[in-house]
């Protein structure tokens, strides 16, 4: 324990904080929760475990912190990549394209994510999921705007932003597990093909339609 507390600027106070979550992110991502000792962070940054504390009072909030930084990152990782850009499908490609990139840059981030679900069931909203619902409403507005001016088809936003959240997680998790095959620029114009045009022709939609009654699933629905 440090025998004397600091006082830090506020800037300093901000400087010390990033580097012990730079430090903690890696060695939880290296080592796991149970096993990451808070003296093994203390003496990597050089530092007495009082300043840690001084921080973060518990090796708990210390990595909800830093999984909770995974997440602002990324968004701003996205703000960066669609800023000025106007045209709205131009910004989902953007936007796809960097949440993908980020993760594939930064694989300690998925492996905090995977921990904070296993360590702490106690938490009812992981933290992916407090971020997605805290930013999902701009994109929602985005595909009302699309749909309003018959870019797309009439459909529920909840039912898009929710359905392409899910590939995008699903995705940036099998990348981590299995590696990712192509550039997450490939990726993302191989997922927004499929979502913009669908996977069957014209023919094929038309007799599907047909097919099927009034209401069933793809009865009276066209991929945009």
């Amino acid at each position: 324990m440090d025998t004397k507390a600091e006082v830090p600027s506020d800037a300093g106070a901000c400087a010390r904080r990033e580097e012990i979550l730079d430090a903690a992110t890696m060695l939880f991502a290296e080592q796991g929760y149970d096993s990451m000792l808070t003296q093994d962070l203390a003496e990597k940054l050089q530092v007495g475990k009082g300043t840690l504390y001084r921080h973060f009072p518990s090796k708990r909030e210390l990595f909800l912190a830093a999984v909770d930084r995974v997440m602002r990152r990324m968004r701003a990782r996205v703000d960066e990549e669609i800023a000025g850009v106007e045209e709205p499908l131009t910004r989902i490609e953007r936007a796809v394209f960097a949440y993908l990139d980020f993760f594939a840059a930064h694989p300690e981030y998925v492996e905090l994510l995977i921990q904070e679900r296993a360590r702490f069931k106690d938490r009812t909203t992981p933290t992916w999921i407090v971020h997605r619902n805290n930013s999902v409403e701009r994109w929602r507005l985005l595909y009302r705007d699309l749909i309003a001016q018959g870019r797309i088809r009439d459909m529920p936003a909840e039912q898009i932003t929710d359905v392409l959240s899910d590939l995008l997680y699903g995705t940036m998790f099998t990348n981590y597990f299995a590696g990712q095959r192509k550039p997450s620029r490939e990726q993302a114009k191989d997922i927004l093909d499929i979502i913009y045009h669908g996977i069957l022709s014209d023919t094929e939609r038309q007799k599907v339609k047909a097919a099927q009654p009034a209401g069933a699933f793809g009865a009276s629905e066209e991929t945009i």
